[in-house]
């Protein structure tokens, strides 16, 4: 079992008046979340139900509104039951349905689940303001991999165990560097079988939700945007030069990096700028929400460690990923720098008027050492402070009136911007 964060918000979200909805992308153990929640309540002695709409019986009960509610009455009669359905992408208009179900105020705690399609990311939460918690799944975190790979030994003190075994938490950094956080990977025992989930996960996500979504009837071209986009994380997108490469036409990628997005397969960093004249046009830059996902889709998944200079830009994906989760219920919007004349800076966090400026290194700094381009952006905006993010120890100095820390990668964990 690998403990999931988000559980704990899960289990204090059951005893809400909202139906709890739950998403993120496909093979992230979401229906194993809920049937933890099902098995918890179970042992208390709460009336549940279970639906899975991938099974053509539950689908019919859940066919209108009024099926569902003569099978609650069936199963629960007057007791409350707590109503867990899965896979609900597949059912049309689902924004809708679960509106109607809410207004009705019945006594049921409802708990929703499935994959990233538009219609659950997009129309279930416009259609439910305040009917609703939406709770996105991601894979599982480096936090978390360590914790489940340490047997939860450390749980408490992970940093302690960062600092002391310093081989061990490298050895760890360059596995999830290379094989992701899938559960299903994660828990596989051998380099094949974990080729083999990979293989079926990306497989599944084309067929089952994009090509549902997209209408493709071929999706080579789709699968080769996606390895252009691996090869290309942190740099400047240029839609003109990726739709000829891929022998689509402008809009039609424009459309599939949208649904890439709305999947969760990729996040879109947009630049950073105040002066629109000076700083480069509004070129964005691509993640990936799972790096092990992206080293399959190069070939790299399974190489026992990622080569220079690859292994950079995949860092940079990495940090990406934590701060993203790190910042996602603060307010605070992750971007980039780049001017024309090539000074950039890897992230530059935004929260109202305040900027902080982050660079990623994938070395163990010996010394102080801030480029160019970090120093103009100082002296430019004049930040607070600033981070550079690398596999060393801790440093500080000064820039001016900008506090400037070198931390060590895991200290981003817990860190407090």
């Amino acid at each position: 079992m690998i403990k999931r964060k988000i559980l704990a918000l899960l289990v204090r979200h059951l005893f809400s008046d909202q139906m709890t909805i739950i998403t993120g992308p496909r093979q992230v153990g979401k229906t194993y979340l809920m049937q933890i929640l099902q098995e918890m309540l179970a042992n208390e002695s709460k009336k549940t139900i279970w639906l899975n709409l991938d099974n053509e019986e539950d689908a019919l009960k859940v066919a209108s509104q009024a099926a569902l509610l003569s099978y609650i009455n069936l199963v629960a009669g007057r007791e409350k039951a707590f109503v867990f359905i899965d896979e609900i992408q597949r059912k049309e208009n689902a924004g809708l349905f679960l509106k109607g179900i809410f207004d009705m105020r019945l006594p049921h705690k409802f708990i929703i689940s499935g994959s990233g399609s538009l219609e659950l990311k997009a129309k279930i939460p416009e259609s439910m303001a305040g009917r609703k918690q939406l709770f996105i799944i991601e894979p599982i975190s480096f936090e978390e991999f360590v914790n489940y790979k340490t047997n939860y030994h450390y749980e408490d003190k992970l940093n302690d165990f960062f600092i002391v075994e310093k081989a061990k938490t490298e050895h760890l950094l360059s596995e999830y560097m290379v094989f992701g956080g899938y559960p299903r990977v994660v828990l596989s025992d051998s380099v094949s079988l974990k080729q083999s989930e990979m293989q079926e996960i990306y497989q599944s996500y084309i067929d089952r939700d994009l090509r549902d979504l997209l209408r493709l009837e071929k999706t080579e071209a789709l699968g080769n945007l996606l390895k252009i986009i691996a090869s290309q994380i942190g740099s400047l997108i240029n839609l003109t030069e990726l739709s000829s490469t891929v022998d689509l036409d402008e809009k039609t990628v424009k459309h599939y990096l949208w649904y890439l997005e709305q999947t969760f397969i990729l996040k879109k960093v947009t630049p950073y700028y105040r002066n629109t004249r000076k700083e480069i046009t509004k070129a964005p830059i691509y993640y990936f929400y799972d790096i092990g996902l992206r080293n399959w889709l190069l070939g790299l998944f399974g190489l026992p460690r990622i080569p220079s200079p690859l292994s950079g830009h995949l860092f940079e994906n990495f940090v990406f990923n934590m701060l993203r989760m790190q910042l996602e219920s603060a307010l605070t919007q992750i971007h980039f720098w780049r001017t024309r004349d090539q000074a950039e800076v890897d992230f530059v966090l935004e929260k109202g008027l305040e900027i902080t400026p982050i660079e990623i290194k994938y070395s163990k700094m010996k010394k102080i050492e801030l480029t160019r381009s970090f120093r103009n952006f100082a002296a430019k905006y004049k930040p607070g402070k600033g981070y550079v993010v690398h596999l060393g120890r801790n440093f500080k100095t000064l820039i001016d009136k900008t506090k400037i820390y070198i931390l060590p990668f895991f200290e981003l964990i817990d860190k407090k911007f």
